[in-house]
């Protein structure tokens, strides 16, 4: 890709949206925004505050690393700043020649960061497989597991679980029971598989975020098209502590629908975020419907213009309400473009 991107990270202050408030408070004032990038194609797909006030960027570069002599090569980047979004250091992953991307980070109850984001060979056994990468404080490899088959398999969330151990949502289409499945799969604190579990009907199916919860099992939100009302709806699927499936629910109507990210809540419930075609005011609306603690919904919202906009990522505040971040393109306004679309696209470039 020859045209210059630049990663481009803002804090713009958070629309905040209260549990049953009919609208949005009003958009604070930018605080500063910083631009991280080369030559080449570099994009940022999160970012986390870190335990000392400075924040870790996570994404992928063409411009840096050792992909970046190859036109068709990409490296997971991996960014540290302070408080003001100054860069302190950077760290690549990857190998010449081959795509490698970076979707999800934490930092580690030891200082350090857990990747989750997927490799090409000679890393995986596969065509794509889930690479998971530990760092230290400094963003050094400690260890690098990859996990798959002989198909295209994706690896999008990452969490540390109370046990030292790792959890991680994805889809995988070498195994399941259909085209592509959702898949869960839980890791000791090496990185070393303990079980994994799959999720899906014959047709695509994804998991996009996942969150253990407060029963010791795990929440998982993604996209499916092998079961509910529409094209695509919001799938959320509650397990227990070993991945077997307790409940799954799904929200949408006859359009494109689907979910990005899924917490807890104080009371039990789930808030989900995500992007819902089948309703709202315009072409793609973000979408927020919080739920109790069988996955039933309590109510949703949607906020949005006659353009196309996201939920990427939701949190409950200290107040009880929810702030969560939204994005907006006009790209991809076909058919085929929009709320699941672009996210392929910006996903697996």
């Amino acid at each position: 890709m020859e045209a210059k991107y630049g990663i481009l990270f803002v804090i713009f202050g958070f629309l905040v949206f209260c549990a049953f408030a009919e609208v949005a408070a009003a958009m604070p004032e930018e605080a500063w925004n910083k631009t991280f990038g080369g030559a080449k194609g570099d994009f940022g797909r999160s970012v986390r505050q870190t335990s000392d006030g400075g924040y870790i960027i996570i994404g992928v570069t063409s411009s840096y690393g050792a992909g970046n002599s190859h036109a068709y090569a990409d490296d997971i980047w991996l960014i540290k700043t302070d408080s003001k979004g100054d860069e302190e250091w950077n760290k690549t992953f990857g190998s010449a020649n081959i795509y490698d991307n970076g979707y999800s980070v934490q930092q580690t109850s030891d200082g350090g960061y857990i990747i989750a984001g997927t490799t090409t060979p000679p890393y995986g056994a596969g065509s794509t497989d889930i690479w998971l990468i530990k760092t230290d404080s400094k963003g050094d490899e400690e260890w690098n597991k990859t996990f798959g088959g002989a198909k295209l398999d994706y690896g999008y969330s990452v969490q540390q679980t109370l046990d030292g151990g790792y959890v991680l949502t994805g889809n995988t289409m070498s195994y399941g029971a259909g085209s592509r499945d959702a898949w869960l799969i839980k890791t000791d604190s090496k990185g070393d598989e303990e079980w994994n579990k799959t999720f899906g009907g014959a047709r695509h199916d994804d998991g996009e975020s996942v969150q253990q919860t407060s029963d010791g099992g795990y929440i998982i939100t993604g996209d499916t098209w092998s079961y509910g009302a529409g094209i695509w709806d919001v799938w959320l699927i509650k397990t227990d502590s070993k991945g077997d499936e307790e409940w799954n629910k799904t929200f949408g109507g006859a359009e494109w629908d689907g979910g990005h990210s899924v917490q807890q809540t104080s009371d039990g419930g789930y808030i989900i975020t995500g992007c819902t075609r089948s309703y709202g005011a315009g072409f793609d609306d973000a979408w927020l419907i919080k739920t109790n603690s069988k996955g039933d919904e309590e109510w949703n919202k949607t906020f949005g213009s006659e353009k196309l906009d996201y939920g990427f990522s939701v949190k409950q505040t200290s107040d009880g309400g929810y702030i969560f971040i939204t994005g907006e393109t006009e790209a991809g306004s076909g058919r085929w473009g929009g709320c699941l679309a672009n996210k392929d696209r910006f996903k697996r470039r």
